[in-house]
């Protein structure tokens, strides 16, 4: 077979382990993306330096195991802070703000909004994904689980799926035997890997996980053994807990599957995180779901397969839209790539070459203009800081970002160049995108507005003093 398989754990810069094999010619590629899954809620430490990036009570062995077989990426974001964002930026190679789809729900409307955005939404339907052009360069593509994407997967290369499912599937599944489909999803990828095998094609699985949600529907086993071990027993986080150790059991299987057809040393594997998760149970990292503060985008990103070296790890900042051009060389796509694409092949970093990543703009915007975890907001990520853009009062601050995750010291008086830089970028690359921006909302009414909490406890759209103003 000249092929390998694909589940990828994270890193690039080796500390220990020797080289995998070389790669073949055409590899397997799997991918499996948890839902609603905090950066550092797993038992797998996912940056060096910060012991808080891993989990006491959540517990990944198998993740644990991935990990020391490959690659782990320290500063890896999802595209969005919620899933089908994530998951349609991950397919098309494009940003959320390009493709008007920053939100999961429709565009929240009422008085009690100061601004107003739009949530047109590029449809899938006529956007090429990297999956069809795997197809067209010989391979058998399969996707299981939340799809969520408002098109048949059947219409964008998948030979075999589960078919446009979303959240609610979760309910449909509980113990004994199949917790939110874990085990299903991996009785049917199981399968898929055989038939591919006995054609002797290469194939791409993805995964995508209803886990975490649903977690009152966690395996009976793991919701008696973490009720023992959570502090204080808090009901939500023994479920949660439970859910991610049944999960955890999914992806040790398959990997087991994947081992006992003799395709492990052929397949690349990939998991990853789509979001982070709606409670902050950590204090290393700010935000969450719906938010772009770091515990809203940092994701798990774990890389295992030929030429991955293991215990290795990578610091580069890369996110998910990059998967589109990273697949597509992995698989040795002859077929020149769209000329929109946002993304940059990472293959270099997966194999320790740590230059930059090459995409279409030099820094990462993140885009999200709607009411949520917090009031509409954009940020830019370049070289070792972030610029966080509040939309309600055009403020902006500025961290040092590779040394500060908590965002708690905010650096916008003493770097006022810096802040009207990235500022400008920021405008220039959303404008360059013909992203959705907040207008003020005509029939606002301060007396219907409800002041919320967010992050640590500021309100809604407030920040520390002594940020920059902006306006639009």
């Amino acid at each position: 077979m000249k092929h390998i398989s694909f589940l990828l754990p994270l890193a690039c810069v080796s500390t220990m382990g020797l080289l995998q094999a070389a790669e073949p010619e055409q590899p397997n590629i799997i991918f499996l993306l948890s839902d609603d899954q905090h950066w550092n809620e797993t038992s797998v430490q996912m940056h060096p330096e910060f012991k808080a990036s891993k989990s006491a009570i959540y517990l990944t062995p198998h993740l644990e195991e991935m990990a020391k077989n490959g690659m782990r990426f320290s500063a890896a974001y999802a595209p969005a802070p919620v899933c089908s964002p994530t998951r349609a930026s991950i397919m098309t190679g494009m940003s959320p703000a390009a493709l008007k789809w920053c939100r999961a729900g429709s565009a929240m409307q009422g008085a009690s909004l100061k601004l107003l955005t739009p949530s047109t939404r590029k449809s899938l339907a006529d956007e090429p994904v990297f999956p069809s052009l795997l197809k067209k360069g010989g391979y058998t593509c399969a996707h299981f689980g939340k799809w969520h994407l408002g098109v048949d997967p059947a219409e964008k290369g998948f030979a075999t799926s589960d078919g446009n499912i979303a959240n609610e599937a979760s309910e449909k599944y509980s113990d004994p035997n199949n917790p939110v489909d874990i085990f299903g999803m991996t009785e049917r990828a199981t399968a898929f890997m055989k038939k591919a095998k006995s054609e002797d094609k290469p194939f791409y699985l993805q995964l995508s996980y209803l886990a975490l949600h649903s977690p009152e529907h966690a395996s009976k086993k793991n919701l008696e053994k973490f009720s023992k071990i959570v502090p204080g027993g808090n009901q939500r986080t023994v479920q949660r807990c439970a859910l991610t150790a049944d999960l955890d059991e999914g992806v040790g299987l398959l990997l087991k599957n994947l081992k006992d057809l003799g395709l492990e040393k052929n397949t690349y594997v990939i998991y990853m995180s789509d979001n982070g998760a709606t409670s902050r149970e950590n204090e290393l990292i700010s935000g969450a779901k719906g938010s772009l503060g770091e515990g809203g985008v940092r994701a798990v990103f774990i890389a295992t397969g030929p030429g991955i070296k293991k215990q290795s790890w990578c610091h580069e900042r890369i996110v998910g839209f990059d998967l589109f051009p990273t697949f597509c060389k992995l698989a040795k796509v002859t077929q020149k790539l769209p000329a929109h694409l946002e993304g940059g092949d990472i293959s270099h970093l997966l194999k320790g070459d740590n230059s930059p990543v090459k995409r279409r703009f030099d820094s990462l915007v993140f885009h999200f203009p709607h009411y949520q975890k917090t009031t509409p907001v954009s940020t830019i990520y370049e070289g070792e800081y972030k610029l966080v853009r509040e939309y309600e009062t055009g403020k902006e601050s500025l961290y040092h970002i590779k040394t500060d995750l908590g965002e708690t010291k905010d650096l916008s008086k003493a770097e006022p160049k810096l802040v009207e830089s990235l500022g400008d970028k920021l405008t220039l690359q959303l404008k360059t995108l013909d992203a959705d921006i907040p207008t003020a909302n005509p029939n606002y009414d301060p007396s219907a507005e409800k002041l919320k909490t967010s992050g640590k406890g500021r309100k809604r759209g407030s920040r520390p003093q002594g940020e920059r103003r902006r306006n639009f």
